[in-house]
């Protein structure tokens, strides 16, 4: 694997939290368990996140190599392999429980940016849902930023590029990495390089060290029903294999 100077490494490293059990794929456990190890056993594993589970199935799910992120649909006893905790629009708040990472949903609606001042508050992260109105996703990226709340994101995010009825990850990731949500709009995949070098959108480029950084306290990660999928588009592009 490349080092932690290389742009494309610091831009894809441990960026798809993987989730087969979740709607569009809705795997059962099984299949699922199947499908996870195959992305661990391929040549873009370095991709690969969190594995993210129900809180309700937690206790069904075997070692996974790595570390799980919890969707709170019921009480659950954290462990050692609980590194995140998902928390649904509406919930209170001071009754999750604790964890090393806790992201909360946010609606995008009138109340978003009253419910992100709260994760602010709280110390918490934000999760947002790339699906509704693209003005949502705008302002969400834009508050975060301006508020330093690192987020995740999911849904809606099955191609590379923006297309008519979908976000892009690329575009997210150029959003994250310049602090300009207008990458969320970009269709012209010319405008868009990653390399060894540098990440580029349109004239401006960012080094491995900026592309790092925004990952660290911007766009943590993407949650993605399926992992070939996304590997797949960045094989179109000529971005993999590195």
């Amino acid at each position: 694997m490349a080092t932690a100077k290389d742009a494309r490494v610091a831009l894809l490293s441990r960026l798809i939290d993987h989730a087969p059990m979740f709607p569009p794929a809705s795997l059962d456990l099984p299949e699922a368990l199947e499908e996870d190890a195959r992305a661990r056993e391929s040549a873009s594993s370095f991709m690969l996140g969190r594995f993210v589970c129900l809180a309700s199935r937690l206790a069904e799910l075997p070692d996974v190599g790595r570390g799980v992120s919890v969707v709170l649909d019921a009480p659950v006893a954290t462990d050692g392999r609980v590194e995140a905790i998902e928390v649904p629009p509406g919930t209170d708040l001071a009754s999750v429980p604790a964890a090393p990472e806790v992201y909360v949903e946010i609606r995008l609606d009138d109340e978003l940016e009253a419910r992100l001042a709260e994760v602010e508050r709280r110390g918490l992260r934000a999760k947002v849902r790339c699906t509704g109105a693209p003005d949502g996703l705008h302002r969400f990226l834009l508050e975060c930023r301006a508020r330093g709340i690192v987020y995740k994101a999911t849904a809606g995010l099955h191609h590379a590029l923006r297309t008519d009825e979908e976000h892009g990850f690329l575009n997210l990731l150029a959003a994250a990495v310049f602090g300009d949500e207008g990458a969320l709009d970009e269709r012209d995949p010319e405008r868009f390089e990653v390399r060894a070098e540098g990440f580029r959108w349109g004239g401006r480029t960012a080094s491995a060290e900026e592309v790092a950084h925004a990952r660290r306290e911007r766009l943590h990660s993407i949650g993605s029903c399926s992992f070939a999928e996304p590997v797949e588009e960045l094989e179109k592009l000529g971005v993999l294999p590195l």
